[in-house]
């Protein structure tokens, strides 16, 4: 009598290794914050060199469990952590269908600001907003059509804190983050919101809320007040913002245009982080820095400039140190892999520092290496995802590169800077904490110069 072989099943993590994903993936994860970033969090989970740890444990676990996806033993909920590069591709490129992004962490979470964002939509409302997104953010080109309208509201921003930079003697955190804060409103909203400071702090309070997403009730009246000022900000559809864009745009009763705004005015925080590493990352490496003024070099950064040097900067940033750390996806289907079926309604997370920092496959993992970048074919195969991709890639993915790194170059262009503490990049750590890097100015040529000495 023969037996019927059982089926294959996807590899099933024990419990103590369950745990220490828990406790090493996850948990530092959500407590860093997920939607606003707590400072004091980041600086400890740098001095813990924690997202290192995390990479080497998954790395283990790679290689005592196979390729996976790996179930995880968490109860009441089904989850599985990817561990293969191809894993991690099929997940991107079959979004929104059967893998889609508005999973119920992410829906509990910017529920708080924005329930009918796309982030969060699924089926014709996702296509619908989607292509309204799309068309406002004009996401194929490298530089938005509208950016002679934006380019002296960011010039004018950056001069202001240059100012500020002479009187205090440094670059530090809190001013460079003031500026971007108003940049960030000049460009969504445009000139008309440059002092609505309250705009801001609502959005922070409701993002912190949004940071404990099912543990938090919702701060509705707040929501409110938020959207209506948005709305007004929106009617007005000054030049050089993408409000001003918002008309032409392709919408129906589906789209609700006023609640895909708070995404683009909370994605820019990120490039905030990512571009004051760049910095780091080029006062540390001079032969890049010199590869980066010479970039800028006899360029009129008043007008909109196509910078791939810096853009790469700004990418390695981000690959070094992802400001979205676990891209999550849930199963909406059944679906088979390899090593056996996957139910529906199973959270499916990518964990991007493990990919990004791989040591076990690429030998750039832990150097700066804007090349990679600039020969796209070095990682053509290799998941690098630090705006996601697929489908569901960040349709501001070109505008966020374009803004941040104009920024860079007109950084660049004035200062002549130090980096305190420059060692904490010595070598490059697995954590970096952006809020307490220090910029001094330097004192071998005069330091911060003034426009049209």
């Amino acid at each position: 009598m023969t037996s019927t072989p059982s089926p294959r099943t996807l590899p099933r993590a024990g419990v103590a290794d369950t745990l220490r994903v828990v406790g090493s993936v996850l948990l530092p994860t959500i407590a860093r914050g997920v939607i606003i970033r707590r400072p004091s969090v980041v600086g400890l989970l740098e001095r813990a060199d924690a997202d290192r740890r995390s990479v080497q444990l998954l790395q283990r676990l790679r290689r005592t469990y196979g390729s996976g996806p790996l179930r995880l033993r968490i109860p009441g909920r089904r989850m599985v952590v990817l561990l293969d590069h191809r894993d991690v591709r099929r997940v991107l490129a079959e979004t929104p269908e059967p893998f889609t992004p508005a999973t119920r962490e992410k829906r509990a979470a910017l529920g708080h600001f924005q329930p009918h964002g796309v982030l969060v939509s699924q089926g014709s409302d996702r296509e619908d907003r989607r292509r309204f997104n799309e068309s406002v953010l004009d996401t194929p080109s490298p530089v938005h059509r509208g950016a002679d309208g934006m380019v002296g509201g960011v010039r004018a921003e950056v001069d202001s804190l240059l100012g500020q930079v002479r009187r205090d003697g440094a670059l530090t955190w809190a001013p460079y983050s003031a500026m971007w804060d108003r940049m960030v409103r000049r460009v969504v909203l445009g000139e008309g919101a440059l002092a609505d400071r309250a705009l801001s702090d609502e959005l922070r309070t409701l993002r912190a809320t949004a940071n404990w997403a099912f543990l938090h009730p919702r701060r509705r009246r707040l929501r409110e007040r938020f959207l209506n000022r948005i709305e007004s900000h929106v009617r007005r559809a000054d030049p050089g913002g993408l409000a001003g864009s918002m008309a032409a745009a392709p919408w129906t009763e589906r789209t609700d245009p006023v609640q895909q705004v708070p995404q683009w005015l909370f994605a820019f925080d990120a490039a905030a982080w990512a571009s004051f590493r760049a910095l780091a990352l080029l006062h540390t490496h001079p032969e890049q820095l010199a590869r980066a003024r010479a970039e800028i070099a006899g360029r009129d950064l008043d007008r909109p400039q196509d910078l791939p040097f810096l853009r790469a900067t700004m990418l390695e940033s981000l690959r070094l140190w992802p400001t979205t750390p676990a891209v999550l996806r849930e199963s909406i289907t059944r679906t088979l892999w390899e090593g056996g079926p996957m139910p529906e309604r199973t959270s499916i997370l990518t964990y991007a520092p493990l990919f990004h920092r791989d040591d076990e496959h690429l030998e750039y993992a832990h150097a700066f290496d804007p090349e990679v970048w600039l020969d796209p074919t070095r990682a053509a195969d290799w998941p690098l995802i630090p705006f996601s991709d697929g489908p569901a890639v960040c349709p501001g993915r070109n505008l966020v590169l374009h803004v941040s790194s104009s920024i860079l170059a007109m950084l660049l262009e004035a200062t002549e800077l130090d980096l305190d503490q420059a060692e904490r990049l010595e070598p490059l750590p697995g954590t970096l904490d952006p809020f307490t890097l220090r910029f001094p100015v330097s004192q071998r040529s005069g330091g911060v110069a003034s426009r049209g000495a």
